[in-house]
């Protein structure tokens, strides 16, 4: 029975609408009447703001909602009545996470939720509403650091202050509230709740393969990390947009006597614009460290040592993450300046902001007012506190919700001392699914650190057993690389979980979202070895069947194909995402290309339809659309927009739901027709906008005429024109065929640089023509149709044969539409060459994922030695597209799949074999084998008798096919 009407009410708890990293605990008890024939039929819709975890008498059931925007929240329905029990009290038991800040996936609204529990008949056997007990979580620390822009928060789990049995039957919340009755559904800012619109999630065990290293080590003796972006500038908690600012924190450094101390910073790039000491600015030459990290030794004097950094930046996560290091016989702390310490709730003071500037890449914006006069007298007159009564009015203590307790990231990767120890066997039962515990030993002065590899990149939730003393801490860091000694720290992301034991045995799973392939778990404060059992990964992703295949003779093209398969797979959440660790957000454009790889591996559609549809939610933020959603960061890439409407196309070309093209042709005309607002007199698209398409140093100003853009503008106005056609509006068709050919002769007339023969990059907003020439550009121009007659010819030239005095491809991204347009043009070998380098680069390197980038360039990397930034990046596994379309030749000819060709491409291969998903349903299995001396194929195809399939042997060769045709099922 499908329930559309709800008699549930929002719920929360006392305190603030939005509280900042709140974990609440709800609780019901009911009673479920007694039913013949067994278990009773129930079903539970429940949805909440920001995540929830859902517990049925004890039993975990499910965690969500989808990715939403606020004013069209997903609510998740479970059949639950196989947990009930009738004749007794029952309990449903929600965890809530409340983020209380926007994030790349997540815009701020208030704590709630809404949960609703109805028999077969539709009764309501328990709804949320003021009968329902809550506590806040008082074992989560909410002052935990803050994880990156893209994600809410890292984890800190002190056992001892809660009671994990608190979603069991029995347990007595006799010291909990009532719940507050918010309001009825439909109320702000959850004007609309809507069921889910794709499957639930798998949950599935994974073991790591091993025990990777066992150390003890040194490291900070204190730590602390503060939120200045929050703490600073005053409601940056609802949006998620890059600012500029100029300000100073001050805390004094208290030394139990005079000696040295090592300060670092572990931020990634942000708030650390200079420091002094006790009334001396440090040179730059006294700062050491591999980039993003920064080191500075001093001198303290016993007592107080006055701190103070100028924290201005253009940030985003806007952390400063800072760790002390000094010998045991030497106590360091942080501690409020002695004019403020007196009643002092944080160690720390804000000074400032002197002025701030919110940085919205799609609006023209004033310019900060960097040489802001008391900004520089501050800097040039304060030596001692006592000066800072001069600047009172700008300085108030930092409020200590935005100072965590400590920075576990920082305490994870930086070592004073760190000795490595050969691995006992022993230890290796942490990992092996059975009764037997690791020992973990303790070293006396020393953490103790033990690594674990899950053999590959996985995304989902830790999970752990342990049996310890009280107090004990567990440290545990995720990671994607390392090779040899070196470790390829995630500067910029903090999920990093600190979980303080209570005494005996104890289980804990994390409800908060990671991917690593490494994870270290550091045991601080033991006083004797712990006992470790079970350590796992739940990973969790959208859920396919591994349909689509490919191997072939060719070992490396197995492997590169088996790694795009993996990193496709853990990139698939409740929508296409970027990457398990680093953002795991909707990337508008990313995702184009990930949904044909989709189609080739695993032939699921929700997941596209559920992205395309949430990408016009972000009109509120601009009629551009958004380049992430939902997101509290207005950010347009206009290539993101295009490669959106492209993609609405290519779903229909993959469906032909004609139903859905019409209703997405409604948000492509209207988007485009504010795109077509930025054409200049010359006739060319003009804007101020993140005008990116490929990592590398090419000509791509966020303001001005950029012509890749320009071209993919043209030929998503083509795009328009064809949906316009299949939603019957012919003046559409019209409007945009005629903006296309304007645009295209435009961009010819002015963008082509006849003595070089080849577009030019862009033209800056001053006038200035670039003097860059990229393969993005001629890529874009060749694969658009742009680029005709002789210049096409001339373009294609340089796509076979690169010049080398070309802005070459810097990421497999941009590499997806080179290999599209090396497949127009026939060049497959020249695609699997290309293949073969790049991602055989990756495969040499260890990699068990795509990479984010090619290390050519040093764009989007905290250290210009890092091979990549992300390891496992769904933009980058191509080559699982074009194995299956080129290789085995399976391509779609008309919508919906009704007609397909089958024309391999041996490409020097002996033999391929493989099956591609049909979107209704089944599959095209291939096999081949050729004999080059003879040139002759074997070719065996089997395929849906619905489908008319036209097999092709390839040109030049001679040989026998056999086809198979399943039957459906009437």
């Amino acid at each position: 029975m499908t329930m559309t009407n709800w008699q549930a009410q929002w719920i929360w708890g006392d305190g603030e609408e939005s509280p900042r990293n709140e974990w609440r605990c709800f609780r019901k008890s009911f009673e479920v009447p007694h039913c013949e024939g067994g278990n009773p039929r129930a079903s539970l819709r429940i949805t909440a703001d920001s995540r929830y975890v859902l517990t049925i008498n004890g039993t975990q059931v499910g965690r969500g909602p989808v990715r939403s925007w606020p004013f069209e929240l997903a609510y998740d329905t479970y059949e639950i009545g196989h947990l009930l029990k009738p004749g007794e009290l029952n309990t449903v038991a929600v965890l809530v996470m409340h983020f209380g800040v926007s994030t790349f996936y997540y815009l701020r609204g208030r704590g709630g939720l809404l949960a609703e529990l109805n028999d077969s008949e539709g009764n309501v056997l328990a709804a949320t509403d003021a009968t329902w007990h809550t506590s806040r979580h008082v074992g989560h620390h909410p002052r935990a650091s803050r994880a990156s822009c893209q994600h809410a928060f890292a984890e800190y789990i002190d056992a001892n202050l809660w009671d994990s049995s608190w979603m069991q039957q029995q347990y007595d919340p006799a010291n909990w509230m009532q719940s507050v009755v918010l309001g009825p559904v439909g109320m702000e800012p959850w004007t609309v709740v809507k069921p889910r619109d794709i499957p639930l999630l798998t949950e599935e065990t994974i073991t790591p393969v091993r025990v990777e290293s066992l150390a003890k080590i040194k490291t900070f003796q204190v730590t602390a990390t503060l939120d200045v972006r929050n703490a600073w500038i005053d409601g940056s908690e609802v949006h998620a947009n890059r600012i500029q600012f100029i300000g100073y924190t001050a805390t004094s450094l208290v030394s139990s006597k005079a000696g040295k101390v090592t300060i670092g910073f572990l931020q990634s790039g942000e708030c650390l614009k200079a420091l002094s000491l006790n009334g001396e600015w440090i040179e730059g030459n006294r700062i050491y460290g591999s980039a993003p990290e920064r080191y500075v030794d001093v001198d303290l004097q016993a007592g107080d040592n006055l701190l103070l950094i100028d924290v201005s930046s253009h940030i985003h996560t806007g952390k400063l993450q800072i760790g002390l290091y000094a010998e045991e016989d030497q106590v360091v702390s942080f501690q409020a300046p002695a004019n403020y310490r007196e009643n002092a709730e944080s160690a720390w003071l804000r000074i400032g902001p002197f002025d701030v500037v919110e940085l919205i890449d799609h609006q023209r914006v004033r310019a900060l007012e960097s040489d802001h006069p008391i900004y520089l007298e501050f800097h040039d007159n304060v030596r001692t506190v006592d000066d800072f009564v001069m600047y009172k009015d700008w300085i108030q203590p930092v409020n200590p919700r935005y100072v965590s307790e400590v920075d576990v990231f920082a305490l994870s990767v930086w070592r004073k001392e760190n000795i490595r120890y050969v691995v006992p066997s022993q230890l290796q039962n942490a990992i092996i699914p059975n009764a037997e515990a690791a020992s973990v030993p303790v070293f006396e002065g020393y953490d103790t650190e033990v690594l674990f590899d899950l053999g590959k990149e996985y995304s989902g939730y830790l999970a752990f057993e342990v049996e310890a003393n009280e107090g004990d801490i567990l440290d545990w860091y995720g990671f994607e690389y390392m090779a040899g000694e070196y470790r390829q720290d995630m500067f910029g992301l903090d999920h990093t979980l600190r979980y303080v034991c209570k005494s005996g045995r104890q289980r804990y799973e994390t409800p908060i979202r990671r991917g690593f392939r490494y994870v270290s778990m550091t045991v601080r404060g033991a006083k004797q070895p712990i006992k470790l059992y079970n350590v796992t990964m739940i990973q969790s992703n959208y859920p396919v069947a591994e349909v689509g295949q490919f191997t072939c003779s060719d070992e490396l093209l197995n492997d590169i194909w088996e790694i795009s398969r993996h990193t496709t797979k853990v990139c698939m959440e409740d929508t296409f995402v970027d990457c398990p660790a680093y953002e795991q957000v909707f990337w508008v454009g990313d995702s184009r290309n990930e949904a044909l790889v989709s189609n080739y591996l695993y032939g699921v559609q929700d997941i596209l339809k559920r992205c395309l549809r949430l990408v016009p939610g972000s009109k509120h933020q601009t009629p551009l659309f958004a380049d992430q959603v939902p997101s509290g960061w207005s950010s347009v890439i206009p290539n993101w927009t295009f490669f959106w409407a492209i993609a609405c196309a290519e779903y229909y070309e993959q469906t032909a739901d004609e139903a859905f093209a019409s209703e997405m042709y409604g948000h492509i005309r209207f988007t485009l027709e504010h795109y077509l607002a930025n054409i200049n007199d010359q006739g060319l698209f003009a804007i101020k906008g993140w005008n990116l398409l490929d990592w590398s140093p090419i000509d791509q100003p966020n303001d001005g005429i950029v012509t890749h853009q320009n071209m993919f503008l043209a030929h998503t106005l083509r795009v328009g024109a064809r949906m316009a056609l299949i939603s019957g509006d012919q003046q559409g068709v019209a409007v945009f065929e005629d903006a296309a050919l304007q645009l295209e002769t435009a961009i010819n007339n002015h963008l082509w640089n006849q003595d070089a023969m080849a577009y030019i990059d862009c033209i800056h907003a001053d006038g200035r023509r670039s003097d860059v020439l990229s393969m993005q550009t001629q890529v874009v121009a060749s694969l658009t149709g742009v680029a005709k007659g002789e210049r096409k010819q001339k373009i294609d030239n340089y796509l076979v044969t690169p010049p080398s005095h070309f802005v070459q491809i810097g990421s497999p991204f941009m590499s997806f539409f080179y290999y599209e347009a090396l497949a127009k043009l026939g060049e497959v070998d020249l695609m699997l060459a290309d293949i073969r380098h790049n991602y055989g680069m990756m495969i040499r390197h260890g990699a068990t994922t795509c990479w984010e980038q090619y290390p050519n360039f040093l764009e989007n990397r905290a250290n210009p030695d890092m091979l990549t930034r992300s390891h496992c990046h769904a933009w980058s596994s191509a080559p699982a597209y074009f194995l299956g379309r080129e290789v085995l030749g399976v391509r779609s000819l008309a919508p919906g799949w009704s007609e397909v060709e089958v024309a391999p491409a041996p490409s020097g291969l002996t033999w391929a074999k493989g099956s591609v998903p049909h979107p209704a349903g089944g599959r095209i299995d291939v096999s081949w084998t050729v004999n080059e001396a003879s040139k002759t194929m074997e070719l065996s195809v089997s395929y849906p008798a619905n489908v008319s399939v036209d097999v092709r042997i390839p040109e030049g060769y001679t040989g026998n096919v056999k086809e198979l045709k399943l039957q459906l099922l009437k």
